[in-house]
């Protein structure tokens, strides 16, 4: 983009922009909040939920300085910023993962994190399960299939996230979300009748709408009344082919870009975002958000939801340009592959991979590969580890969940991946998959399976992105290329991060 864009995006209210070289402070705070007219205290980054949206030209240098000045012990004040979908290339030290590629940045301390991202992504904490109590934001770059749409700009991003009413902290388990939010507002039921979020549109106009799924816990259906035409065009940060749906079913962590065009009679419409539990329906704008045309007047939309006959299905998504897919055009066609079963330890709730359940280490991964741990086995606590050889072709095989929590929403750190086999369906496609971040592993006799090419050395994270999974074990990390992480250079700043949080008290953590 040219300078002038750039300055366009500058002036966008309430974004953060950046230019080349510029550092850009991101402050971590606590604040009361009623979004959906619960007031409780949350975490903010930059003091909004959700958070400031980032706004950049594709290819800019971002220099991000993580201000953490959380003051509210019933949650916890220590943190770290994970940029999710960015694949930080040579740069896994500002991935932002604890415990796997950094200690957490402790209150009233600061963190650089400096790198250059593409695509549409997201930034959420990454501790333990924090980003529950709020602290997720948006990131939004530079726009493909630009002949399809006339806007988009930070008025087009559509968030949907689940809010709790306690701390995670105190809510113990199960834990299940109060209320479902677009754009940061929404109702419960039996709840006050909060302002519910408007999108406002000009007919005749088409616009290139974000969907970001920032859920901590279920998955959404998204819909908008009347408007029946739902051109995909983007799946995590990868150009799709365009597939036009009427709904579209987004799991945590996951992104999406549809084109609306704004061509049916001047008035106002339900946008619709069910959960796959707790309350489904719509009663008094529960789970909904209003499309308003220019020219409507400003009230409810009157009823008008329909049954989706053309839902959006992970198979009919392909790649815009072509990526031959790596390995060989069979099952187990590739240098290592990897089966993961999902257990559950109904004794100790804690979740398992392949009988092991992910415990935090007490130093981040990362450190100790730079520290001389040159294998997986030396890794500790061991048995949530996997090493990976450089420039080969990994395949991973996740079957669906047959215990109660399913589906999962997998999420890769450090690569996109090709989706060969997907949920719901028997089928492989060696030719033209869709090649995403986040996979839906789905229920029982299902089965997610994936490729990727080991060309970027660190460790990196597989995790399911209901954050309460992870937080009970839903995890383990690839040791991809250890030889040459260990020759990665970290910053100073980095060094000291744990030296800092092992030195807090419980109260500070």
């Amino acid at each position: 983009m040219a300078l002038v864009a750039f300055l366009a995006l500058s002036f966008l209210s309430g974004s953060l922009a950046f230019g080349p070289g510029s550092v850009t402070n991101l402050k971590i705070v606590n604040g009361n909040i009623s979004p959906d007219g619960f007031s409780r205290s949350a975490v903010l980054a930059g003091g909004t939920f959700p958070g400031t949206p980032i706004l950049a030209n594709k290819g800019d240098r971002l220099m991000i300085n993580v201000e953490d000045l959380l003051t509210d012990n019933t949650m916890l004040r220590s943190t770290s910023i994970h940029w999710h979908g960015i694949q930080q290339d040579g740069s896994a030290w500002a991935d932002g993962t604890s415990f796997v590629t950094q200690c957490p940045i402790a209150a009233n301390n600061s963190f650089l994190y400096d790198f250059t991202p593409s695509g549409t992504f997201w930034y959420h904490s990454h501790l333990s399960t924090q980003y529950c109590d709020g602290l997720r934001g948006l990131y939004d770059p530079n726009d493909p299939h630009k002949d399809l749409y006339d806007i988009d700009d930070a008025t087009t991003i559509i968030s949907l996230a689940d809010w709790f009413h306690v701390p995670a902290l105190n809510a113990g388990f199960p834990f299940f979300f109060a209320s479902n939010l677009i754009n940061g507002k929404g109702r419960f039921a039996g709840g006050p009748a909060s302002p519910l979020s408007v999108i406002n549109v000009v007919y005749g106009s088409r616009y290139r709408f974000r969907l970001i799924s920032m859920s901590c816990e279920p998955n959404f259906i998204f819909s908008i009344d009347g408007h029946d035409e739902l051109t995909v065009i983007e799946a995590d940060g990868v150009n799709t082919q365009p597939v036009v749906v009427d709904s579209i079913q987004i799991l945590a962590g996951q992104r999406y870009s549809f084109v609306l065009n704004a061509n049916k009679k001047i008035d106002n419409y339900w946008i619709r975002s069910v959960p796959n539990f707790g309350d489904t329906s719509f009663t008094g704008g529960v789970n909904s958000a209003i499309l308003r045309y220019s020219g409507a007047a400003a009230s409810d939309p009157k009823i008008q939801n329909t049954t989706s006959v053309q839902p959006l299905l992970e198979t009919d998504l392909h790649p815009l340009i072509p990526v031959p897919v790596p390995g060989l055009p069979e099952v187990g066609g590739a240098d290592v592959t990897i089966n993961l079963n999902i257990g559950l330890d109904f004794s100790t709730v804690r979740y398992t991979m392949n009988g092991v359940s992910f415990v935090p280490p007490s130093a981040p991964v990362l450190l100790q590969i730079l520290s001389g741990a040159q294998d997986a086995q030396a890794l500790i606590p061991s048995g949530s580890y996997y090493a990976l050889p450089p420039n080969k072709v990994i395949e991973i095989s996740i079957p669906g969940d047959v215990n109660p929590g399913g589906p999962h929403p997998f999420h890769l750190h450090g690569h996109n991946f090709h989706v060969i086999r997907s949920a719901g369906s028997q089928t492989y496609n060696f030719k033209d998959p869709v090649i995403r971040d986040v996979v839906n592993t789905g229920f029982a006799g299902d089965n997610a399976t994936f490729r990727f090419t080991t060309d970027n050395a660190g460790p990196w994270f597989l995790h399911c992105h209901i954050d309460i999974h992870l937080d009970i074990g839903l995890a383990v990390v690839f040791a991809e290329d250890t030889n040459n992480t260990a020759k990665e250079v970290v910053p100073a700043s980095w060094k000291d991060l744990c030296p800092t949080y092992d030195s807090l008290t419980p109260s500070q953590m």
